[in-house]
């Protein structure tokens, strides 16, 4: 049976292409996946490019299906089930993914949306728990249009905290008050002081955002969608303490990714489709994605027209 995939190609146009790869060879702890909808995010595209995958690596993260292989160990969901997982090389038909980093899509959520979660929700589920107790904080989310930007919104709304969303255009703050910003802001001028800031854009907005944190506050990088540098000016590290911490998610995810499979289902967490389309139009939605034209989640659906 033939197992089509997108593949890292550095010299590629579009930096990745159509390959026929293996089916997967599941350990007694993984499930294998049919995929149906996958997510295409910042990262994919520099994992293509960076050397962290090979040439000829399986790309993507965020995936949604059916199980059509249980767990030889009896973890994880049952054959047959409905599900959202964070993948290693999910840019394929049938993917093999650890048990403990699945979790169960009820009926009455859409995998097309289920498949938006994984990457960018966990990102935005950790750095906020990072960051301590929103309640009562004022929260600065950059990038908030963005995938980890729109999900930061509503789940530090949710917590209690006073959200402001950073976009780049007037454009790209559509929504997001309806999702929960308290205020939307194009730049960082003139803003008061914030205790947490999601940061997803590095470069000068960065070092702009480092400068508003509060004593106290944290700032937790989860992005470099800008591609430029952020430089700090003398001193901008010495004074009242306050933090920056990089983020990976790492580890175990499908309590996490249940959690946010729950809030979606509840109609509390909102995943924002901003592209959808065949996995055969890879070129268009990788532009899109780059030229900054997707509000929220860039989704694909998987099926037999690659080539």
């Amino acid at each position: 049976m033939s197992n089509r995939a997108l593949v890292a190609d550095p010299d590629h146009p579009v930096t990745m292409r159509p390959a026929e790869v293996a089916d997967p060879s599941p350990s007694d702890a993984q499930v294998v996946i049919e995929v149906r909808h996958a997510s295409l995010n910042h990262g994919d595209l520099n994992d293509a490019v960076s050397g962290r995958l090979a040439p000829g690596d399986v790309l993507g993260s965020d995936i949604a299906g059916i199980v059509v292989q249980a767990a030889a160990d009896g973890s994880g969901p049952a054959l047959g089930a409905r599900v959202v997982a964070l993948a290693v090389g999910g840019f394929a038909q049938r993917v093999a993914v650890d048990s403990d980093s699945v979790a169960v899509v009820p009926d009455d959520l859409d995998l097309v949306l289920a498949a938006g979660l994984p990457v960018a929700g966990l990102a935005a589920l950790r750095t906020l728990r990072a960051g301590g107790s929103s309640l009562g904080k004022r929260v600065l989310v950059t990038g908030a249009s963005g995938g980890v930007g729109t999900f930061a919104v509503q789940l530090a709304a949710a917590s209690g905290a006073h959200v402001i969303a950073a976009v780049g255009s007037p454009e790209r703050g559509q929504g997001l008050s309806e999702l929960g910003a308290d205020e939307v802001v194009v730049g960082l001028d003139g803003l008061d002081p914030v205790d947490l800031v999601i940061e997803s854009v590095g470069g000068p907005l960065m070092t702009q955002a480092w400068t508003l944190l509060a004593p106290g506050g944290s700032l937790q990088s989860v992005g470099w969608t800008s591609g430029e540098p952020a430089v700090l000016p003398p001193y901008a590290t010495v004074g009242p303490v306050k933090s920056l911490s990089s983020y990976l998610t790492l580890g175990p995810v499908g309590k996490d990714l249940a959690d946010l499979v729950g809030l979606a289902v509840a109609g509390r967490l909102t995943v924002r489709v901003g592209w959808r389309g065949d996995w055969a139009r890879i070129e268009e939605a990788t532009k899109a994605l780059r030229d900054r034209k997707v509000h929220g989640k860039a989704i694909l659906d998987l099926t037999d027209q690659l080539t």
